[in-house]
């Protein structure tokens, strides 16, 4: 038993170590490990016996995360501290359950998970804690496991959806397969471990097509001629301000830095042609147009007086007082004076900021070192123009702003073109990983918005990144250059990360609530499956009898439907906005969605009919004929495989052949056990057509009430939202409710009505269809807890989704209105 213990314990550290191997070396560029990396813990962490191993292995896997990724940032405390080089290590290891909190909750809600549910949701409760938990509590550096596909250039362009966090989920998932794999053949379970290899294989497919495609879209773009812009960046290398001050003096120092800057500025626009300029952040380490003294007044002038001979724009970091409160900003100069500032809105927590409720003389003398600064207000658009009336509209971010994505998101809603970045990153200097990483993650605000970005540093790593991600131009740590480039001014392409924003650790985070309500009500929805029998239910006998090409036909019908109703959801998120506000959608809507779904239904009442099991035999009665089958004679029934127009079966008969007729019907399990009740023998064919039947039987147990049906549900409904806009829209528009009939006549009133009519019917069968994904994935979610748990979730979703439609909608649209 001893030697059992120590052998697990050895393949635990043995996980751990080579976890942590593998992540150190993803970390510095190798990024087809991501796929592999978590593996050996993963295996460990399934062979953890509890709740406290599974946190014994989590908490010793972030403190290998951190020294593995982000053991850079110990000299970097150590230099800015003044402490031990040790003393910073300690430090840093000490706090890797805080700076890395996901791995701890990712560990211990897998834990929970593996014992209430399969592998597949397992998986994913892991990492939607994962990412779920980054949300709530984002690392220092914004970083996570998908920044590390940076150097994938296909790869990473699905963070225009998701953002690195989609990434990680990616990741995660990819390596839960192949550690399931692996699991499986030491179980000897080979069509489990291909299955799960087939799972991973698709995810990377799936990225790797995505990112073919959105290259591909983004060529063609770029291909497009269109004015630009020419910026140049300046980096000096000089650093340690407070060093130099102490030799030479604060005057001295500014004097220094400003001529050195000026004089690089004056080469950039003489040799390289530059139209506007940008110096990086707190470079002029003073507040700037609130001078302190007479010398501080004639440097400010001395700024005002370059931009005005050079006619060039120049944004620049530095410092703005109001009374007692301090924000470090950027200064947009142009040729007729100042334009504006941004003022930084991530504060480094202690060395910029301290907050209110922490902040007072017992910390200052702690530590002396924090800093007083105020947080910023969020993201601002400001323009870099020249004389010719060229205007690039920009959103400035300075250092840890680029980390978080939703201020370049509210930069690129506001009307931005392309980023700015100004950081100082000197803090790196002594292990340039870290500057790579800070590189890594402002990239990533590129791909999610396409914009270009303009990222300058004090001493590196200053870049030119196109809206590819792609780090076109770079410097080095410790030059002193120039970096020159053309930024096409052109408005971007939309991307779901800039209709929805930062959306993946929220939803993330409604998963989880999901799975814990799941599991809080689940011994309730035990109670209440010995009561839910509707899964037993008689067979209706309403039925839909087609032929195959009958049902083919109707197959694509609702297919063709499914489909318009997903290009008009993908095109309203990538492009058009959650509004319907275009004929274009109208149009798509009628030809591509109300048209098929129209025939579809007159098509199905025109094979629809009843069937009835009487002593000796199944009789169908469709189309004012009548089939009688002999009970005898029906030896097997397939359930279709895939549910198109809907739910039904094919009949084998004891001869072998197959009955010419396919049977549409809601409640395949049903329809069986009536047959076998009469006498028949007939049965599934397969254990995959008994899951089938099964799945159909729980669909089948939520009764249908009238305001169900489709009529009322997508023509009538919608018309009492729309009466109530279209009123409003004709008051505003032609001052009265039959304005737009006084003035154009009775046709174009209707016209209109119409038109509005339309446009809330489409939104609303989106509306609906996301509701129905939401109860389809709620009573998958809840099939692993038995038949009767899903009938019970099934139902209570059910009433939910009919209450957010039914009621929610109208009095959405009532707050709205007050």
């Amino acid at each position: 038993m001893k030697r059992h213990a120590l052998t697990r314990a050895g393949l635990a550290l043995a996980g751990l170590a080579a976890s942590a191997l593998l992540l150190a070396a993803y970390a510095r560029g190798h990024w087809w490990l991501g796929f592999i990396l978590l593996v050996p813990w993963l295996l460990a962490l399934d062979r953890a016996r509890s709740l406290t191993a599974s946190f014994a292995l989590g908490l010793a896997m972030a403190v290998g995360y951190v020294a593995a990724a982000l053991g850079w940032f110990a000299p970097a405390i150590a230099a800015y501290t003044g402490w031990p080089l040790i003393a910073a290590n300690a430090l840093l290891l000490a706090g890797s359950p805080l700076l890395v909190p996901e791995i701890l909750a990712f560990a211990v809600t897998r834990r929970l998970a593996r014992g209430r549910f399969g592998p597949v949701i397992t998986a994913m409760v892991g990492a939607a804690a994962w990412v779920g938990v980054e949300r709530l509590s984002p690392t220092l550096f914004g970083d996570t496991l998908g920044h590390g596909l940076a150097p994938a250039t296909t790869l990473r362009q699905a963070a225009d959806l998701g953002g690195a966090a989609l990434l990680t989920v990616g990741l995660l998932l990819v390596n839960e397969s192949i550690a399931g794999a692996i699991g499986a053949v030491a179980r000897r379970a080979a069509r489990e471990a291909l299955g799960a290899l087939a799972l991973a294989a698709a995810l990377v497919g799936a990225l790797w097509g995505y990112g073919h495609l959105r290259l591909a879209d983004l060529a063609r773009a770029w291909a497009e001629p269109a004015p630009s812009l020419r910026v140049a960046m300046v980096q000096t290398a000089l650093v340690d301000y407070e060093a130099r001050r102490r030799e030479v003096g604060a005057y001295a120092v500014v004097r220094e830095v400003l001529d050195v800057h000026l004089a690089l500025s004056r080469e950039a626009i003489d040799r390289h042609g530059a139209e506007a300029l940008l110096w990086s952040e707190t470079v002029y380490p003073t507040t700037f147009g609130q001078p302190r003294s007479a010398d501080g007044a004639a440097l400010d002038q001395e700024i005002l007086d370059f931009v005005a001979a050079s006619g060039v724009p120049l944004v620049f970091g530095t410092y703005e007082r109001d009374g007692e409160r301090e924000w470090n900003v950027a200064a947009f100069v142009e040729p007729n004076g100042v334009l504006g500032r941004y003022r930084k809105t991530h504060a480094f927590p202690l060395t910029e900021h301290v907050p209110a409720w922490l902040d007072g003389p017992r910390f200052r003398r702690a530590l002396p070192w924090a800093g007083s600064w105020q947080r910023g207000d969020g993201a601002r658009v400001l323009p870099l123009r020249v004389a010719d009336g060229r205007t690039l509209e920009v959103v400035p971010l300075i250092c840890l702003d680029d980390v978080d994505p939703r201020l370049a998101i509210d930069g690129r809603r506001l009307g931005a073109q392309a980023i700015v970045g100004l950081s100082n990153d000197a803090w790196f200097s002594q292990d340039p990983l870290g500057a790579e990483l800070h590189l890594k993650v402002a990239a990533f605000r590129s791909i999610e918005t396409r914009m270009p970005q303009l990222r300058v540093t004090t001493n590196g790593l200053s870049a030119f990144i196109d809206p590819s991600g792609e780090v076109l131009a770079r410097t080095g740590m410790g030059d002193r250059a120039v970096l020159a480039g053309a930024v096409p001014i052109v408005d971007p392409p939309p991307t779901l990360m800039v209709r929805l924003g930062d959306w993946v650790g929220g939803a993330a985070l409604g998963v989880l609530a999901l799975v814990a309500l799941a599991a809080t009500v689940r011994p309730r929805a035990r109670a209440l499956a010995g009561t839910a029998t509707p899964a037993r239910a008689l067979f209706d006998g309403r039925i839909v009898a087609l032929t195959p090409p009958a049902r083919l036909v109707l197959a694509l019908l609702r297919l063709l439907a499914a489909l318009g109703l997903a290009w008009l959801a993908v095109r309203m998120a990538m492009v058009d906005g959650f509004a319907v506000n275009s004929l274009d959608q109208l149009r798509i809507f009628g030809g591509a969605v109300v048209a098929p779904l129209v025939a579809g239904s007159l098509l199905r009442r025109w094979f629809a009919g009843r069937a009835s099991v009487g002593a000796d035999a199944l009789v169908l009665d469709v189309r004012r004929a009548r089939i009688e089958i002999p009970l005898g004679s029906i030896a097997q029934v397939r359930v279709w495989r895939v549910p198109l127009p809907a739910a039904g079966v094919d009949l084998r008969l004891a001869s072998g052949r197959r009955f010419e007729l396919g049977l549409g019907l809601a409640d395949p399990r049903a329809f069986v056990e009536r047959l076998r009740a009469a006498g028949s023998e007939a049965t599934f064919a397969s254990p995959g057509d008994a899951a089938r039947a099964r799945w159909a039987a729980i669909r089948a147990t939520t009764p249908q009430r009238w305001f169900d049906h489709a009529a009322f549900r997508y023509l009538a409904f919608p018309l009492l939202p729309a009466l109530v806009a279209f009123r409003l829209h004709q008051v505003i528009a032609f001052g009265g409710p039959f304005g737009e009939w006084l003035t154009h006549g009775a046709g174009a009133w209707f016209a209109a009505m119409a038109i509005w009519w339309a446009a809330w019917a489409l939104g609303l069968m989106l509306f609906a269809a996301a509701l129905r994904i939401g109860i389809e994935v709620a009573t998958g979610a809840a099939l692993a807890g038995g038949e009767g748990v899903a009938v019970a979730v099934r139902r209570l979703a059910t009433r939910l989704a009919r209450v957010a439609y039914f009621a929610g909608v109208p009095l959405l649209l009532v707050m709205r209105l007050l």
